[in-house]
């Protein structure tokens, strides 16, 4: 077990405490987490897109991910997890924070969800050879100390011809400005200290990652709030949040669906 200011490549332990201090505001819309439910439309419809079209998936079903094994990494409370159990995906969602892992079963459980949530790393999933059809990591990546290595080792959780999908923030002024200053100072959608703006990652940087990793060159969408409507929509200008779709390679005589 990591103590208080132990950090590790994949994991930094301050973080970690931190969110782990919020756990009982995961599902609280109006709370620290606030943001999050008002990204979650936006996000939710690139996952989806995505995935659909990876595994070529009929868009129209109730249930297009039925049979999917996705690992939602960084899960929280299960803002993320369960949307994606109600469209019919097997879900493991991991957290290394125990407290948020109790939260997540807690919600899940009345619903009749049938999500694997684990108080565990991603390094423990490779150490027992876990394999999964995507992976999913949403606003998690500029919090790990050495992005680099965090990515590298989700990926060696994706079977060949898997989808890698993470969404984070870009290193600019901009995002220095609204996600930071904004956010947390002005706003405060956010707890100050949320964001650290060295960590912030650029989409050259992510493409390097990945490609090292042994990903595709991962494909951008920027997530761009409207002041007016109050909500988070898709769109080409990726100057602060994006999210970013990778691939991992496969045989040619490999299918990449699965169920």
């Amino acid at each position: 077990m990591m103590t208080i200011g132990e950090s590790q490549p994949t994991l930094d332990s301050e973080e970690i405490d931190r969110f782990a201090r919020l756990a009982g505001k995961w599902w609280d819309p109006e709370g620290e987490f606030r943001p999050l439910h008002k990204l979650g439309p936006a996000r939710l419809a690139f996952l989806r897109s995505h995935l659909v079209r990876h595994f070529d998936r009929a868009e129209q079903t109730a249930k297009p991910l039925s049979g999917l094994a996705i690992l939602d990494v960084g899960c929280g409370g299960g803002l993320i997890s369960e949307p994606l159990a109600r469209l019919g995906a097997n879900v493991t969602g991991i957290d290394p924070a125990e407290e948020n892992i109790a939260v997540a079963i807690q919600h899940a459980e009345p619903q009749g969800l049938a999500i694997n949530y684990r108080a565990c790393r991603v390094e423990d999933l490779v150490a027992e050879h876990a394999q999964f059809d995507a992976v999913v990591c949403l606003e998690v990546v500029e919090h790990v100390p050495d992005p680099q290595a965090f990515i590298s080792t989700c990926a060696e959780l994706l079977r060949p011809g898997g989808l890698f999908i993470l969404s984070t923030i870009n290193r600019t002024l901009k995002a220095y400005a609204l996600a930071i200053v904004g956010a947390e100072y002005i706003l405060r959608w956010l707890p100050i200290g949320t964001h650290q703006w060295d960590r912030f990652i650029t989409p050259d940087e992510l493409t390097r990652y990945c490609t090292a990793a042994g990903l595709q060159r991962p494909t951008f969408e920027g997530l761009i709030y409207n002041p007016l409507s109050g909500r988070w929509m898709s769109g080409a200008d990726i100057d602060v949040n994006y999210m970013a779709a990778a691939a991992k390679p496969a045989p040619a005589s490999h299918w990449a669906g699965a169920g």
